[in-house]
């Protein structure tokens, strides 16, 4: 029987705050919602792809969360 060879994986944990989200969030929520995610294109995606990693899940704060279901609701 062949021996399957296992490569291991290394797991990372990202955490990063925004200076002034709240305020950026409340003045224009879209573009602070996009120019966020350019930037984790432009700079976090390469470095995943280079260490062939992937994104598994992403969270939003309590309170950016709380907000958008807040607007949603009326």
């Amino acid at each position: 029987m062949a021996e399957e060879r296992v490569e291991p994986r290394l797991a990372a944990i990202l955490c990063a705050d925004v200076v002034g989200y709240s305020r950026l969030m409340g003045a224009d929520e879209e573009k602070t919602l996009a120019v966020l995610k350019a930037h984790r294109r432009q700079l976090i995606d390469p470095l995943i792809g280079q260490h062939r990693g992937r994104i598994y899940a992403m969270t939003v704060c309590c309170y950016a969360r709380r907000h958008c279901q807040e607007r949603a609701a009326g």
